[in-house]
């Protein structure tokens, strides 16, 4: 009895304070997160701090200044021209073929067929696509070869593989695609209840999109057209490789500056890349806010 009484009496220990170690996780993310300072910060750091240095590593706006010649602000606009007629015709196609794989009468079957080409084709792009285009719509190529053969002449037409429409052609590759893959889970976000709501309360399918559809889905679609922008602005490999000097764009621009024989001057190409990155940055940063007013409705 008095053994009993003597352990209710005496004070419970207290367990020792037990060290936080970090979760396993942080062995994968580590890697990724090396992968982005070296190859995406660092970069980014020294491309910025080489936009207002001179060639003797003095500071200068000099570099800055000389983005205001003709030249380079038409390199701009057909950039800012070329992404956004990729960007538009990019998101009006992928929407529909989005909302058919998801909402529409289409064999199951085919939603992950879509879904598994739009993640190889959203990334594929450079020299092999510029490749595919010109055999396929080049001045040989099978489709041209073909429409000659019933008489239609793409060149007298006035299409070339190697102009605006051209470029703005290939880009639709990976440009439909990307839309595809991230508006899929802004369809799927779509209630049921909502549409049977509507349905008894007497509105029309048209009704339905334009006053409940259309408004839950605008931000997902104004946001996925922005990015569709800033991934087209961007793209390098396949406007040089299709097209090389006959375009005047910023991306074949900001090549010549840096590894050109004629146009070598690394500096303003500094100037030009620190361009891209405020236009496409801007372009991110408008996306997330607006992916993030977007799923609240999927939520």
């Amino acid at each position: 009895m008095t053994e009993i009484a003597d352990t209710a009496v005496r004070p419970l220990a207290v367990p020792r304070a037990r060290r936080e170690r970090l979760p396993l996780a942080w062995v994968g993310v580590v890697p990724f997160l090396l992968f982005v300072a070296l190859f995406l910060l660092l970069p980014t750091f020294d491309l910025i701090v080489g936009a207002f240095q001179t060639p003797d590593g003095g500071l200068t706006l000099d570099n800055i200044r000389r983005l205001n010649q003709p030249t380079i602000l038409a390199a701009y606009w057909v950039s800012i021209e070329v992404s956004l007629a990729s960007s538009l015709l990019g998101a009006l196609v992928g929407f529909f073929l989005a909302w058919a794989v998801v909402m529409g009468r289409v064999p199951r079957f085919l939603r992950p067929m879509v879904t598994t080409f739009s993640g190889v084709a959203s990334n594929f792009a450079g020299i092999p696509l510029a490749f595919a285009f010109l055999a396929t719509l080049g001045p040989t190529g099978l489709v041209t070869a073909f429409l000659m053969d019933i008489g239609i002449n793409l060149r007298v037409l006035g299409f070339t593989i190697l102009s605006f429409w051209g470029l703005t052609i290939t880009y639709l590759y990976f440009q439909i695609p990307l839309m595809v893959l991230i508006l899929m889970p802004a369809l799927d976000g779509l209630k049921k209840e909502w549409r049977e709501a509507a349905s008894i309360l007497g509105a029309s399918s048209f009704q339905y999109w334009r006053y409940v559809a259309l408004p839950v889905l605008w931000p997902s679609l104004l946001g996925t057209t922005i990015l569709l922008f800033a991934n087209a602005f961007g793209a390098v490999a396949t406007a040089y490789a299709l097209t090389g000097s006959s375009l005047n764009i910023v991306p074949i621009l900001l090549y010549a500056q840096i590894r050109g024989d004629v146009l070598h001057d690394p500096h303003l190409g500094y100037a030009l890349a620190l361009g891209m990155i405020v236009i496409t940055g801007a372009a991110n940063l408008a996306y997330i806010w607006l992916r993030m007013r977007g799923e609240r409705w999927i939520r």
